[in-house]
């Protein structure tokens, strides 16, 4: 089985777009998705109905999918983010917002190797930022590779009986990250429409679970126009300037 995995989409239609175009090619026969379709971009109906057409085989809420489709409150979201996400309340048809209302919590079982979370497993919430936070992860998960999002970096942790260590140390694009029998993995394809690693160009992975290997992409897309319908939408500036950097 050939699973494309996208995480963070974050209703950047022009990255998320370009990503699908760009998986075509992989032939992959499933699709999960870890999250976070709005917020911060300036097209969530177009991104929610794209999603919806595309019938993901395993796909769970993020925060901003709670906050943007009024599950919770936006309190603790900072003065950028909360103006945003109030905004894509406002933006999103009733359709739209019921359906994202609707969205199950992660964790989620997808077969005998891979579990989906947003954060974490122990918390759809909880970020995954240092050694610790990822120890526990995978200490948490069910399954031997644990997929995340959540935090906008396309990261990768493996776990063996007597080592822990990074799965991802090459810089290199794409990366193949082998999975071998017996360890645990707790991989982030990196975020679709707002990555935040110093990379700008789009995240995504490949998990192929009869090779044994999750592959991480990074690609271009037309960044120009994504700042462009930021600042049409009336969103704030800081929104169209950070996708050029990558934070």
């Amino acid at each position: 089985m050939r699973y494309l995995v996208i995480s963070d989409i974050h209703a950047n239609l022009d990255a998320f777009e370009t990503v699908m175009a760009a998986a075509k090619p992989l032939n992959y026969d499933k699709v999960l998705l870890l999250g976070d379709l709005v917020g911060y971009g300036a097209d969530p109906n177009a991104v929610c109905e794209r999603i919806r057409d595309l019938k993901p085989d395993a796909l769970i809420r993020g925060n901003h999918d709670k906050v943007g489709s009024g599950v919770e409150s936006p309190e603790g979201f900072n003065a950028v983010a909360r103006n945003a996400i109030r905004w894509t309340y406002d933006t999103l048809t009733k359709d739209n917002r019921e359906w994202l209302a609707a969205l199950p919590a992660g964790p989620m079982i997808v077969d005998d190797l891979i579990e989906i979370c947003h954060g974490t497993p122990f918390d759809e919430d909880a970020y995954v930022f240092d050694d610790l936070d990822a120890l526990r992860a995978m200490h948490a998960a069910r399954r031997p590779l644990c997929l995340f999002g959540h935090t906008h970096v396309q990261v990768g942790y493996s776990l063996s009986k007597d080592q822990f260590g990074l799965a991802t140390a090459d810089d290199t694009r794409p990366l193949v990250i082998r999975l071998t029998e017996g360890n645990r993995y707790l991989v982030n394809p990196g975020s679709v429409g707002q990555p935040r690693d110093g990379d700008p160009r789009a995240g995504f992975g490949l998990v192929d679970t009869a090779a044994r290997e999750m592959t991480i992409y990074r690609i271009e897309y037309p960044v120009s126009r994504a700042q462009s319908r930021i600042l049409e939408e009336g969103l704030p500036e800081v929104l169209a300037q950070r996708l050029a950097l990558g934070r």
